[in-house]
């Protein structure tokens, strides 16, 4: 019999991953959600919906997460009603959400008093290999754990890392994303300077994409920006003004220093403060033409 799945969280990345499990014969209770599209959709499919945590909860051996980010997490666990109060013995909660390691080590240790399984197992890749079951998971968790749950994770991830213990996982996800996002700044600043000068930035595309530092996030951002399209890559400006602020904290809590963490963080910030926070991150290009007075 295979585990009984309860799925808080069915947005753009959620939808893909709940509709590989249900395709995948997984009993499935999907969390009601403000958007009723993609809860219908599953519906559909043979998915069941619970209007409480605990409704969910109780129709459920493993609990899969994916939040925003550590105050919705937390707010999840904590509340009233949350899973911390309608948990029983032997439940598995997995936060596929990217949070803050020092909430995921509280909640982990917190579940685990009350006999509950807390296992780190943050996402990469869009919503597009959610729908194809394509994602990649960097799990947080011991190996006996991550055995028992592998099945769960092999419906809506073509690649399973094991990066270690509790917590590991989202702080290689929270690294992971500093060298991804950072790409992105340093493409639109790119990206300015050569309007500046007059250059054609498909001279730039041509360029890196004959040497050493082309690279598939490079042909994402500076490909499309250079044809005017800045939606290839498929997250917001401000989860990854999010994503960073968890990183410089994460840096403080282990005394590190990271000056390039810093600008990164406030670089985003400014995008942000320019109304760009919904727009995807390839618009960093256009928040910097609007810096720099170039638009």
């Amino acid at each position: 019999m295979k585990q009984r799945i309860g799925f808080i969280g069915v947005g753009l990345m959620g939808h893909g991953m709940a509709k590989n499990l249900v395709e995948k014969s997984f009993p499935l209770t999907v969390l009601g959600h403000k958007n009723r599209r993609p809860v219908e959709d599953l519906k559909k499919r043979g998915a069941k919906e619970a209007k409480t945590v605990k409704a969910l909860v109780d129709a459920s051996d493993v609990v899969i997460l994916c939040v925003t980010g550590t105050p919705q997490v937390e707010e999840i666990i904590y509340r009233a009603d949350g899973i911390r109060a309608s948990a029983r013995k032997g439940l598995t909660v997995i936060d596929c959400s990217t949070s803050e390691p020092p909430s995921t080590a509280k909640i982990y240790a917190d579940l685990k008093k009350v006999g509950v399984t807390f296992v780190d197992a943050p996402l990469t890749r869009t919503p597009v290999e959610a729908e194809q079951g394509r994602l990649n998971t960097l799990v947080g968790a011991e190996a006996k754990v991550l055995k028992a749950i592998r099945p769960i994770l092999e419906a809506f991830c073509e690649n399973i890392f094991h990066i270690g213990g509790p917590v590991s996982g989202h702080q290689i996800k929270l690294i992971n994303n500093f060298f991804a996002i950072g790409q992105g700044v340093l493409i639109a600043e790119m990206f300015s300077a050569m309007r500046k000068m007059g250059i054609d930035p498909k001279k730039l595309v041509e360029l890196v994409s004959k040497g050493a530092a082309n690279s598939g996030l490079f042909q994402l951002i500076a490909g499309g920006g250079s044809e005017g399209d800045f939606e290839r890559m498929k997250f917001a400006i401000g989860n990854a003004a999010k994503d960073v602020t968890y990183y410089n904290r994460m840096l403080d809590s282990q005394q590190l220093i990271g000056p390039i963490a810093a600008a990164l963080q406030q670089s985003l910030k400014h995008a942000v403060a320019l109304g760009y926070g919904e727009k995807l991150v390839p618009s960093l290009i256009e928040a910097q033409w609007e810096i720099n007075k170039l638009k």
